[in-house]
């Protein structure tokens, strides 16, 4: 295996995560006893570019089709985030009437629907038929492709280059990210400007997020490598942001290298500084991540095992892929946890990959009192602890399983 994007042949292994079903395969009932597909599940740092990366063992097109099941407007924390984007960039690049703004992974339209209501043109391109049929139901005009060069060349073509192109989680899970870098280059007008939000390898590191790595994530970002990829495309990083979305999150912004117009400001300098600080330009840093996973595994399975001795419940909440990452790579079944619990109806009645939880709806939750509640998805932590406050009635708890298994 070579770099993505250098090319250097890729020997060191960040960490082995071990054989996986894809994370957003879920089951049902009807399949419960026919044959899974595992995939190796194997990181590698390249020692070039330090651009983490796993092999497209799990083929995008068999990932994002027409059953995918991540909505992204279930998440309330996440429409808000996306309304303050909206407002945040309206004012900043003076969008209007006669702006153009195209998402790529626009998803649900979750958060094109906030430039339709202040009536900035859109164009949300998703592969995904089923996510892009609701945002077109919601007034978003969706394109259902995946977006690289040859796309943005057709849009060139017709006039729909963007003032502003936005993509949010989705630079991670494009395979060939050099074409796909190349693509935004050509979809930008002159002046036109790209921002990218995508969870932050520093905070993956620093904070053991060693669940949010699944197949559907090819790639692990800093901020030093990001900007070569850019750079290489002929796009210049001007500005960064910091976000607490997905446990930790930057927000970038480009521009074409030509264009001037926008001067690269002094949050670049100390965002490659700090990245120089903690090591994260050296091989070094890479080194001990597969222990401490390790050390959550054992440890969710002393508690997990510790509370069935107990006679005490557990269930979860949130049937995310880094929770299929993380009970798979556990090794944890039905045995251990009841139930997973998960607002998505595209997600009830139907089963985890490989370990066979049932998800189910909350009213599962209100009936059956579990002791404890194990929140997957940690990063909606506050969300989902205030969204199921009720719990307390009947003595249940919280756990958080990253960075390391705690009780609330």
């Amino acid at each position: 295996m070579t770099c993505r994007f250098c090319h250097t042949p890729l020997s060191h292994v960040f960490i082995d995560l071990f054989n996986s079903p894809a994370s957003n395969s879920f089951l049902t009932a009807g399949q419960l006893n026919e044959p899974e597909t595992f995939y190796p599940l194997k990181v590698f740092t390249c020692p070039t570019c330090f651009l983490v990366q796993v092999d497209e063992y799990k083929k995008s097109d068999a990932i994002f089709d027409s059953d995918y099941v991540y909505f992204s407007s279930f998440s309330t924390s996440w429409l808000a985030h996306s309304k303050r984007y909206v407002e945040a960039m309206t004012a900043r690049f003076g969008l209007n009437e006669e702006s153009q703004v195209i998402e790529v992974a626009s998803n649900d339209g979750y958060l094109l629907q906030y430039f339709v209501e202040k009536g900035v043109p859109v164009l949300g391109i998703e592969p995904t038929a089923n996510t892009a049929a609701a945002a077109i139901v919601k007034g978003v005009p969706s394109i259902t492709r995946f977006f690289g060069t040859e796309l943005a060349r057709e849009l060139a073509a017709d006039g729909q280059q963007a003032d502003l192109l936005l993509g949010n989680n989705v630079l991670a899970h494009v395979p060939d990210i050099v074409d796909f870098v190349a693509g935004m280059a050509l979809a930008i007008k002159p002046t036109g400007v790209v921002t990218m939000e995508f969870p932050h390898l520093l905070q993956l590191v620093e904070n053991n997020q060693f669940d949010t790595i699944y197949h559907e994530h090819f790639s692990y970002l800093s901020f030093t490598t990001v900007r070569q990829i850019f750079a290489a495309q002929g796009l210049t990083l001007f500005d960064v942001e910091e976000l607490p979305t997905h446990g930790g999150s930057l927000r970038i912004f480009a521009r074409h290298t030509a264009d001037e117009s926008k001067p690269v400001l002094p949050a670049v300098d100390a965002m490659l500084q700090k990245e120089a600080d903690t090591g994260l330009t050296t091989m070094a840093y890479y080194e001990g991540f597969q222990q401490r996973a390790l050390t959550v595994k054992l440890d969710l399975l002393d508690f997990l095992s510790s509370q069935k001795r107990a006679g005490k419940t557990v269930a979860a909440y949130g049937a995310a892929a880094k929770g299929n990452t993380l009970l798979n790579y556990c090794g944890i079944k039905s045995d251990l946890i009841d139930f997973v619990v998960d607002a998505n109806p595209a997600k009830q009645d139907k089963f985890m990959p490989a370990s066979h939880i049932p998800v189910v709806t909350e009213a599962v939750l209100k009936a059956r009192q579990p002791d404890f509640v194990l929140i997957l998805p940690w990063n909606l932590r506050d969300e989902i602890t205030k969204q199921l406050a009720y719990i307390q009635e009947w003595g249940g708890q919280f756990v958080v399983p990253i960075p390391e298994v705690r009780v609330l």
